[in-house]
Formats: structure tokens, C-alpha cells, sequence
């Protein structure tokens, strides 16, 4: 393996910073929300208010990058851009390399309770030939990865993650995994590098075909998923169109960035009673909120969108083309973005795994790990 074009990396925040982020956040302006409002106008503020002053009072910042900078961290500069990712070797002799990609608004903070169970499956009762080679890559503008002059679409960012497992880490052939854009960057992986990319397993299916949707079952779902998008298409059609003028609202605001972004945690996953706290705590979000704030890439990693469509949208292939390589879909009953039938899917997908979950949403990582584990390694069984 190429290793001498690492750098390791550590996360390390000043607490003057830290300061200067509570600061901000204990002055922030409250104003109205309905009386009404509860979560249908958007994030809670009662929420917001009580999340803030534990922000301010409890959350401790250090003991959850602890929880990251335990996993060896590199920065590779592939194609003239910074790459930051962890590095966990698997237990045994022969562990498959596995790459898991994040999305929007997540990061690397999504997969670090799972990280250790794949790498090492003997330490949780597990058989150590299940083994993975985990790499958690911050996606392009995203976190501790460097900043793009300008957007980054997911199928550019396969491109980069294809060259960090083949021609940084040595790999001859590896597993791609994702949700949200982790899910199309996988997707890409496995239609533009067959040869490389043995197979895919994703919890999302953002790509289309060409053609459309064809037949009664797959109409209906066509008509129903654009119906269930409204809610949900502010934002998307703010960062694909003018990203840049969000930016100036959020970069000087934790508050607002909290908010932008706890709302898609609330609406997208599988919470009960309307409470967001049974899926996430307050650190788990707060962690990943944090990200955003401290490496100052909520605009950059908003640019994904805009990136998206310059590379001509959710189409995967104008010919009808679909993606070869065993595909494995793991569907959760809360994904926002709900599953086509399989007889669409398998127009654009060689699916081989197609495993129905019992519970669970967008942000199945930090959902449902266990499930999700045990799928991921019910596909690689298939393929040996």
C-alpha cells in the first residue's frame, strides 16, 4: 500500500473556538413560531432553545472528537484536492476493503459506531472472516476534506474516492456502501469502475432511467413519490439553485445551521411520538452539527446539489445502461425517498440483495447500525 502519501490527521479545536461558538450560540435572538407549530413549520423551537443550552452547558466537544481521532485519520491530496478519511484495518488475514460514504447534511460521524464491529467482528461475538478494510472518506467540501473552487458533483467524487482505494490505499478491487449521496456515489463507483468495484450495497436510490416509469405499479409510485417531495423540496431546490445565498445567512450562525439541519434529522427518520430523541441524543447531533460549524463547510458541502445537475441530474445513463456489478438494496420503512418497485430497480440496478428492514429511516447508520451491519455482511457472503 502506498502509504508514504499519507498524512495523518487529528482533530484539534482550539477551545478559544469552541468559545466563541457558545458565545454565539447563548446570544442568539430568539423570535415567533405559531402557536400551532409543533415540527410543521419547520425545526421546533422549544427544541432548538433546550438543544442550545445543553450545547452551551453540557456537550463536550473533545470527549466526541476523542471518538474519531481513536481510528487511525489520513488526508490524501487526490487530483489536486485534499481527501480526509479513516482508516480501519479489519482483524484476520484477508479483510475485505470497504468503503462508506456519507451524505447531506451528514458526515463521517454517521458510521463511527460501526466502524469497529465491521473491522473487527470477533470482538462482538462475530466470525473474524466477516472482516472489513473500513474507509469513511469526508465527502469533497464536506468536513475535514478540502474545499472545491467550485461544485463537486457525486459522480466527479467517485472519480476521487475509485483513485483513494485503487491508486492511494493499493486496492486491486473493493465495496462501496452509502445512503443519501453516500448511495449515488456508490452507484457511480460501481457503473464507471466494474473492474474495480466488486459490488455495491446502498440504503438509497437516487438515480432514474431514462426512460421512466412504465406499468401501473411504477406509475403510481412515480406520481406518489412527487406528491410526498413537496414538503421536502424547499431546500433541495435552494442548494441546486443558489447555494451561494443561503451561505450568507448560515456561516456566521450556528443556531440557523443547527436548525437547517435538525430538521432533516427529525422529518427523514424514523422517530416515534414526534420525538426526535428516540432515535438521536442530543451529542449525536450536536457532533455532527459541529462538523459543519467548525471546519466552516456548510457552503461548501451545499454545492453537492448544484454539482448534481451540472452533471446532467438524477439520470444514470442516457442509453439505459444500468449498473452491472452485484447491487444490494437495503430498504428502510422511514426513508424520505421512497423505493421504486423492483421491477424499476432492476432496470438500473444488477440487483442480487434486496432485504426489506423492519424499522428505520434516512440515516439508517445511526439508526438501525446492527441492521444495516448484518446486511452489508450477508451481501459480501454472497459474493465470495
Amino acid at each position: 500500500m502506498l502509504m508514504s502519501i499519507l498524512k495523518t490527521f487529528k482533530i484539534d479545536v482550539c477551545q478559544k473556538d469552541i468559545n466563541f461558538i457558545h458565545k454565539k450560540v447563548s446570544e442568539y435572538p430568539w423570535h415567533e413560531m405559531p402557536s400551532d407549530g409543533g415540527w410543521q413549520f419547520g425545526t421546533n423551537i422549544d427544541f432548538m432553545k433546550d438543544l442550545c443550552k445543553y450545547w452551551v452547558e453540557q456537550f463536550d466537544w473533545q470527549r466526541q472528537a476523542d471518538k474519531i481521532n481513536k481510528f487511525d485519520n489520513f488526508i490524501s491530496e487526490i487530483d489536486g484536492i485534499e481527501v480526509h478519511f479513516i482508516y480501519e484495518r479489519g482483524s484476520g488475514s484477508k479483510p475485505k476493503p470497504l468503503i462508506i460514504s456519507h451524505g447531506w447534511p451528514g458526515s463521517i460521524i454517521e458510521f463511527i459506531e460501526m466502524i469497529d464491529p465491521l473491522a473487527h467482528p470477533e470482538r462482538y461475538g462475530g466470525n473474524v472472516e466477516d472482516a472489513f478494510d473500513v474507509i469513511v472518506p469526508s465527502l469533497v467540501g464536506f468536513g475535514f476534506s478540502g474545499k472545491p473552487h467550485r461544485p463537486y458533483g457525486p459522480r466527479r467524487m467517485a472519480s476521487i474516492f475509485n483513485k483513494l482505494m485503487t491508486e492511494v490505499l493499493g486496492y486491486k478491487s473493493y465495496i462501496a456502501q452509502g445512503g443519501d449521496w453516500g448511495g449515488t456515489i456508490s452507484t457511480w463507483l460501481g457503473y464507471d469502475y466494474p473492474r474495480c468495484c466488486e459490488g455495491i450495497h446502498i440504503n438509497i436510490m437516487t438515480v432514474r432511467h431514462c426512460e421512466g416509469p412504465k406499468g401501473e405499479e411504477e406509475e403510481l409510485w412515480a406520481s406518489t413519490f412527487e406528491k410526498d417531495q413537496i414538503p421536502e423540496n424547499g431546500y433541495r431546490i435552494l442548494q441546486a439553485t443558489k447555494p451561494q445565498t443561503l451561505s450568507y445567512g448560515m456561516m456566521d450562525s450556528p443556531v440557523g445551521i443547527a436548525a437547517w439541519i435538525i430538521e432533516k434529522f427529525h422529518s427523514w427518520s424514523d422517530n416515534k411520538s414526534d420525538d426526535i430523541e428516540t432515535v438521536f441524543s442530543k451529542d449525536a447531533l450536536l457532533t455532527n452539527i459541529m462538523i459543519y460549524i467548525i471546519t466552516k463547510t456548510f457552503n461548501t458541502a451545499s454545492w453537492i446539489y448544484y454539482g448534481r445537475e451540472e452533471e446532467g441530474g438524477r439520470v444514470l445513463s442516457k442509453e439505459g445502461k444500468r449498473v452491472e456489478v452485484p447491487t444490494a438494496c437495503a430498504l428502510f420503512p422511514a426513508e424520505m425517498s421512497a423505493w421504486p418497485p423492483r421491477s424499476y430497480v432492476d432496470r438500473v440496478y444488477n440487483v442480487t440483495q434486496w432485504t426489506e428492514m423492519p424499522s428505520g429511516g434516512h440515516f439508517a447508520a445511526m439508526e438501525q447500525p446492527k441492521f444495516l451491519i448484518e446486511d452489508i455482511r450477508n451481501f459480501v457472503r454472497s459474493l465470495k
